[in-house]
Parts: structure tokens; C-alpha cells; sequence
């Protein structure tokens, strides 16, 4: 089974090259698509750098800043793998959790799954109790629209069979892309697990970006996509048919 680690970038030079050595360890066959979407900084300079240094790196740009979902959907685009995995470019997120999320996959028993914050007994570091709050509460109301018992809907890892996630039209340029993509997996009817992942928070001074006008833009996205978007062809890309 190929993996195809997708790694949305923006003005992350501090950290982008430890999170690729980091994949690059996980023993499994995989490709890295990498999107630069327009960043400032050193990062665009590090990628050139990667892609040159591996054969398995693929780097991709916008001429303008767009937003994560945009990243993410140039990314799902020119996947390759069997099973595609979200990555960030920070290191909130631990690539040695791979083997968890392609469990259920690899056994044939799902088509998505997502890896959640709050399950399981894994590591986390204490931090931003309010920014766990909004998370659990867009979850609960993203879940009472999809009937899904997630833990952790706005979690970045989310692994799928490439199949599933390259039918799909992502509308979402921002961060509105995690309540967009379960509203769409939940319409398609996919056998969705959750694994529990170790989780390394960063604070707004070390570099994370979301904040609360994310949090609003997820509330409308959780309204759109699960009320006014909904159609009998549950989001389905022309591409796919």
C-alpha cells in the first residue's frame, strides 16, 4: 500500500524541514506532495531544496495566498498513493501515528480515518484550554448534523483511500475545510474510524495560526455544507464521473 502525505505550506521555515525528515522516517512506501501556498519566507527556498534532496518530493505553488483548503486541494489533486494522509508543515502532529491511521484501511474494515486529539492515551501537551473548547463544540454540532460520533472533527489527520477523497469537490479555500470534508464523507456514506493521536500544540507566538474568526468561518461551513448544500449527488466532483 503507497501512502501520498499531502503537506499544505505557509511560512513555515522553522519548522518544514524537521516534519519532512520526519515523514521521510516513517518505513513506509510514500510520495510527499508539498503546496506553497505563496509563503514570505524561507520555505519556498527549503522545498526547492527537498525536491532536489528526494526523489519522492513533489513541490507545488500558488502565485497567491489562498488558504489551507486551496493547499490542500491542489495536493489531493496529484496524489498518487493507494491512501492519502493530511499532514501539517508544523510539528503538532507525529508522523510515527501513520501506522494507526492506516489500520482500518489496511485491514479493509474503513475508507476514512480520522486521528483524534481526545481518544486513546496518547501524549498531549497541556495548552490552550479554550482552543479545545471551541474544537469540541464545533465537533458536537458538526456531529449532530452528520449523526457521527467523532471525538475530534477538526483534527489535521485524516487518512483516505485516495478514491473517496479525490471524488469529492473541496469548495473551502480556509481552514472551513475540516467541517466541508466530514459534512461530504458523512453524505457519501463512508466507513469512517477514529484512532487516538499524540498531539504537540503549538501557542500563537511559536507560530499557529488559527483563531476565533476560523472558529466562526467552521460554524458557517458546518451549517452550509450539512443544511443549504446538500443535494441528492451528495458533492460529488464532475472529474469522478
Amino acid at each position: 500500500m503507497r501512502l501520498s502525505v499531502v503537506i499544505p505550506v505557509y511560512n513555515e521555515e522553522k519548522t518544514i524541514g524537521s516534519i519532512v525528515d520526519a515523514v521521510q522516517a516513517v518505513p513506509l512506501e510514500k510520495e510527499l506532495i508539498l503546496v506553497d501556498d505563496c509563503s514570505t519566507d524561507g520555505s519556498g527556498a527549503q522545498l526547492d531544496a527537498m525536491a532536489q534532496r528526494f526523489d519522492n518530493v513533489r513541490v507545488f505553488r500558488h502565485a497567491v495566498n489562498q488558504g489551507k483548503g486551496a493547499a490542500l486541494r491542489t495536493a489531493i489533486r496529484h496524489a498518487l498513493g493507494d491512501v492519502v494522509i493530511i499532514q501539517d508543515a508544523d510539528l503538532e502532529y507525529d508522523p510515527r501515528d501513520y501506522p494507526k491511521l492506516l489500520g482500518p484501511i489496511q485491514e479493509g474494515k474503513a475508507d476514512v480515518v480520522y486521528g483524534s486529539r481526545f481518544a486513546g492515551g496518547e501524549s498531549h501537551r497541556v495548552l490552550l484550554f479554550w482552543h479545545a473548547v471551541g474544537n469540541k463544540l464545533l465537533t458536537t454540532l458538526s456531529n449532530m448534523f452528520t449523526n457521527l460520533n467523532l471525538t475530534d472533527m477538526e483534527t489535521c489527520y485524516k487518512a483516505f483511500r485516495r478514491e473517496v477523497i479525490q471524488q469529492i469537490e473541496i469548495e473551502e479555500a480556509r481552514f472551513g475545510f475540516e467541517p466541508e470534508i466530514t459534512a461530504k464523507i458523512a453524505a457519501l456514506r463512508c466507513r469512517i474510524f477514529e484512532v487516538g493521536i499524540s498531539y504537540a500544540g503549538r501557542t500563537y507566538e511559536e507560530g499557529k495560526k488559527i483563531d476565533w474568526k476560523d472558529g466562526v468561518q467552521a460554524l458557517w461551513c458546518i451549517l452550509k455544507y450539512n443544511l443549504w448544500h446538500r443535494s441528492a449527488s451528495p458533492h460529488v466532483s464532475q472529474r469522478s464521473q
